[in-house]
């Protein structure tokens, strides 16, 4: 497996870096916001020890080249983060996930972070292709997947527990030549 070296992504108001045991209080402030924590896989956090363990499992992941998650910083404040992981080394893919604090929805910076983890993902990891599931009911993860040229390609049926509540999956991919034509569109 490769490991993680620490990564710094620049967007036009967001850093993008590797996480630290420094970020743990506003890990916990995101993951414990029970609106912000509707669609993921897990339910809102409810110790400030859970956010220490992410962290040290991040760490780890990093050391032993199972996923990178970055911080997503404005102005010097974590305000969410953005994962690669579930790499399938042999076919140059890996799913994408992402959390945004709820105080910052609606103001494109998970375009930011998710446009520039993309050309991270195609441009120095060599990918080919991406993943990413949602929640059938997250219209703004659905909006912000097509927006960065991903296509749905299947809906798998009572895929996640979360909680009590079982749901489904839209799955959507990116392949890099798509997103490629995207960015440099033909003449």
């Amino acid at each position: 497996m490769t490991i993680f070296s620490p990564v710094i992504l620049q967007t036009a108001r967001l850093q993008l870096r590797t996480v630290n045991a420094s970020d743990a209080a506003a890990m916990f402030r995101v993951h414990s916001d029970p609106e912000t924590m509707r669609y993921f896989s897990s339910t809102a956090w409810q110790q400030p020890a859970q956010a220490d363990e992410h962290i040290a499992k991040t760490l780890a992941d990093y050391q032993n080249g199972s996923a990178l998650r970055l911080a997503i910083v404005l102005a010097g404040e974590v305000i969410g983060s953005i994962t690669l992981y579930a790499f399938d080394r042999r076919n140059h893919r890996c799913e994408i996930g992402y959390i945004l604090g709820r105080p910052y929805w609606g103001q494109r910076y998970m375009q930011e972070a998710l446009a520039a983890m993309i050309g991270y993902a195609f441009g120095p990891l060599a990918l080919h292709r991406l993943e990413a599931d949602i929640h059938p009911d997250n219209i703004a993860s659905k909006r912000l997947l097509e927006g960065q040229q991903f296509q749905r390609e299947g809906h798998l049926r009572e895929r996640w527990f979360v909680g009590d509540e079982v749901s489904d999956s839209i799955i959507y991919g990116l392949l890099r030549k798509d997103w490629e034509a995207a960015i440099h569109p033909a003449q």
